[in-house]
C-alpha cells in the first residue's frame, strides 16, 4: 500500500458539511491501490464502541489517483472519525496520528462543530440555470439615436479592432428577449454596461450610471424586469479589481497628487501621477494604463465598492455578479461582499473569473462559482483540437471536480469560449460536428453551460477582438440547424432532471470514446460521445438504469434493446453522439435537492 499518496484533511474538499447533520468527506489514494475503504465515526464524545461505520464508494479517479467519498450522519453536529483502509496484501487504520494496525495509534480526524457558516449556500435556481454570455455593444443594436461616433457597419463580413463600434446597446437585447428564450436560455450574464470610455466598458468610469451608448437606468430596468417576465436571471460584470483612469477618485489623484484624499485608494509609486512612458501605478495586467488598480484592503475603498455591489442587487434587481479577475483583489474585500451582496439578495449568485484552481474562493465564504476553464480547457484539448484521448479527458475533468466542495461544482460556468478567448468553432478548425459533440457534453455535464452570444448560429472568430465580432441576425447566414441542435438539447437538460442535479460517474473512457452517467435517486441519464473520424462499435453496462430491457435515444427518440446479460451494444458513426435514459424514467420529476441530499 502506498502510504505516501493517501491523503485527508477536515475540512475545506475532503469533509464538506452538507447540512449541520450530515458531514460528507473524502479520501484520496493511489490509483489502483485500494480494494476497500470503510470511515467509521461518533459524536466527539462518544465511547469508540458507540461507533457507526460508513463504507465509502469511489467517486473519481484522475491520472494519480483514487477518490473515496461517503456522508456520515451525525444528530449531534460533532463528529470524530478514522478510516479503515485495505488492499489484498494488508490494512491500516489512518487518523490525524497518520496509519497503524492498532485503531487507537491511528488517531482519530475530528470536524469539531457544523456551524452555519461551514454550510455552503448555494441559490437554488443554479442547479437548472443555462448562461447565455452577452457582450452589449456586439449583441444587437435597438436605438440607434444612442450609437457612438464612427459605428462600422453591423455585417457577416465585419472584423472588429480593439476601438471598433457597432452600436449594441441594451434596448437591442430587450428586443431579443423572445429569440433567447426559444434558445432556452435562462441566465443572461452581461459584460460591463456602466460608464466607460472604451467598447468593452472594463475601464468603468462611474459605477452608478448605464453607459449612454447603452441606454440608461429607465431601459435597464425595464430590461430587468422583462428578463425576470420570461424567466432569465440578470448577471452583471463587477470591475473591482481596477477602474478606468476617468474615475472620479483617480481624477482627483491627478489633479492634487499626493495632497489628494484618494492617493491611497491606488497602488502609486510617486507623484505626480505619470502615464507615459510607463505608468508609475499598478494596473491591470502589465502597465495598462487606462485600468489602475485599486487598493481593496483600504477602508474607504471597501467601503464605496460594497454599496455598489449591494445598489445594483437591492435598488435594481439584478440577480448576481461576476467577478473580473477576481483572484488579485484581497479575500477579505470578496468576504465581505458575499456579507452585503448575500444580505441584499440570499438567492444573488456570485462567480469569479479565475482561470486556475479556484478552490481557495469557493469555500463557502467568498464565491458559489467561477468561470470554469479548467473545464474549458479539457473540453478544447479533447474535442477541439484533438490532443488528448478520453483517458485523459476523464482525468482531468475528475481531478478539477475534486479540488472543490460538492455544492459549487453544480454553478460553475461551464464555458466553450467567452469574449476572452477564440470561439470554439475555429478551435475546431470549422468542424461543426466536433463543435456539436462539446455542446452535448457541455450540456449535459455538471454545472451550468454558458454559451458566448452567438456560438448558437455558427459564429467563428480568433482570439480578442476577433471574437467580438457583431452578432448575425439574417437568418439566412445564420446556421439554424446548429441553433435548432443546441435547442434540443437545453430542452433535453431541462426535461432530465438528473442532468442537472445528479452525480456523475465514468461509463467509458478508451481512445476516442467517452460517456459518462448522471444519477440521481432512480433517475438516470447516459451521455456517450464517438470524438473520432470513423465507426466505433461499443458495448456497454446498463446496471445504472437499473436493467432495463429497453433504454431511449433522447436525440432521436429511437429504442434500443438491452441484452439479458444488462449489456448495451451499440454503434456509432463519426463524431457522433447519444444520449439515453430508461423509458420508466421521469425525467420531468423534480426531486427536492438540498445541502443533505446531493448525491455521491
Amino acid at each position: 500500500m502506498e502510504k505516501a499518496a493517501i491523503f485527508h484533511q477536515p475540512y475545506g474538499a475532503y469533509a464538506d458539511p452538507l447540512s449541520p447533520y450530515c458531514l460528507r468527506v473524502r479520501l484520496r489514494v493511489k490509483k489502483g491501490d485500494l480494494t476497500a475503504c470503510t470511515v467509521y465515526h461518533g459524536d466527539r464524545y462518544s465511547q469508540e464502541e458507540d461507533q457507526d461505520y460508513v463504507q465509502l464508494q469511489k467517486t473519481a479517479s484522475d491520472m494519480y489517483f483514487d477518490y473515496f467519498t461517503g456522508d456520515l450522519p451525525t444528530q449531534t453536529k460533532r463528529i470524530r472519525y478514522v478510516f479503515y483502509v485495505q488492499n489484498e496484501r494488508e490494512a491500516y487504520w489512518y487518523g490525524e496520528n497518520g496509519f497503524s494496525q492498532d485503531r487507537r495509534s491511528a488517531g482519530v480526524f475530528q470536524y469539531a462543530y457544523i456551524t452555519y457558516s461551514n454550510l455552503f449556500d448555494l441559490p437554488e435556481w443554479a442547479l437548472d440555470g443555462v448562461v447565455y454570455q452577452i457582450f452589449p455593444e456586439r449583441f444587437a443594436n435597438g436605438d440607434r439615436s444612442n450609437d457612438p461616433q464612427n459605428v462600422e457597419p453591423w455585417t457577416v463580413g465585419a472584423r472588429p479592432k480593439p476601438d471598433s463600434y457597432y452600436g449594441g446597446d441594451l434596448q437591442g437585447v430587450m428586443d431579443r428577449l423572445p429569440y433567447l428564450e426559444k434558445l432556452g436560455v435562462n441566465v443572461l450574464y452581461f459584460t460591463p454596461i456602466f460608464r466607460s470610455p472604451s467598447n468593452h466598458k472594463y475601464d468603468t468610469t462611474d459605477y452608478y450610471q448605464i453607459d449612454p451608448h447603452f441606454g440608461d437606468m429607465k431601459t435597464f430596468r425595464k430590461l430587468v424586469e422583462k428578463a425576470h417576465r420570461h424567466g432569465m436571471r440578470v448577471i452583471l460584470d463587477a470591475v473591482m479589481n481596477h477602474t478606468g483612469v476617468g474615475f472620479f477618485a483617480f481624477r482627483d489623484v491627478i489633479d492634487h497628487g499626493s495632497v489628494s484624499r484618494y492617493a491611497d485608494w491606488f497602488h502609486i509609486s510617486s507623484f505626480p501621477v505619470q502615464t507615459e512612458p510607463r505608468p508609475n501605478y499598478e494596473t491591470f495586467a502589465n502597465d495598462v494604463w487606462t485600468m489602475p488598480k485599486l487598493r481593496t484592503q483600504h477602508p474607504e475603498v471597501k467601503a464605496y465598492f460594497l454599496d455598489v455591489a449591494e445598489y445594483w442587487v437591492k435598488e435594481v434587481g439584478i440577480d448576481g455578479w461576476r467577478l473580473d479577475v477576481a483572484n488579485e483583489v484581497e479575500a477579505d474585500f470578496w468576504r465581505a461582499f458575499r456579507q452585503r451582496v448575500k444580505k441584499a439578495n440570499p438567492e444573488a449568485l456570485i462567480v469569479g473569473e479565475v482561470w486556475h484552481d479556484a478552490s481557495p474562493w469557493l469555500m463557502g465564504d467568498q464565491f458559489d462559482s467561477v468561470m470554469n476553464y479548467l473545464f474549458r480547457d479539457a473540453v478544447v484539448d479533447f474535442f477541439g483540437r484533438g490532443r488528448i484521448g478520453a483517458e485523459e479527458l476523464d482525468a482531468r475533468l475528475a481531478h478539477s471536480r475534486m479540488l472543490y466542495r460538492t455544492q459549487p461544482q453544480y454553478a460553475m460556468f461551464n464555458l466553450l469560449d467567452s469574449h476572452d478567448t477564440e470561439r470554439f468553432l475555429t478551435t475546431c478548425g470549422g468542424n461543426e460536428k466536433r463543435m456539436r459533440l462539446a455542446v452535448l457534453f457541455q450540456t449535459t455535464y455538471v454545472g451550468m453551460p454558458m454559451i458566448y452570444y452567438g456560438d448558437e448560429v455558427g459564429m467563428q472568430g480568433g482570439s480578442d477582438p476577433d471574437c467580438r465580432r457583431p452578432m448575425i441576425w439574417e437568418k439566412r447566414r445564420q446556421n439554424r440547424a446548429l441553433f435548432n441542435f443546441y435547442r434540443k438539447v437545453l430542452r433535453i437538460r431541462r426535461e432530465q432532471t438528473a442532468l442537472r442535479r445528479g452525480n456523475i460517474r465514468v461509463w467509458v473512457a478508451q481512445g476516442r470514446i467517452y460517456g459518462f452517467l448522471r444519477r440521481l435517486e432512480n433517475d438516470c441519464v447516459g451521455v456517450i460521445v464517438n470524438n473520432s473520424d470513423h465507426m466505433c462499435e461499443i458495448s456497454l453496462d446498463t446496471a445504472a438504469f437499473g436493467q432495463p430491457t429497453v433504454l431511449v435515444e433522447l436525440l432521436s427518440g429511437q429504442s434500443v434493446q438491452t441484452t439479458k446479460e444488462g449489456r448495451l451494444f451499440i454503434t456509432l458513426a463519426p463524431y457522433e453522439g447519444r444520449v439515453y435514459t430508461a423509458p420508466s424514467t421521469n425525467g420531468a420529476k423534480k426531486p427536492a435537492l438540498n445541502r443533505s441530499n446531493i448525491p455521491l
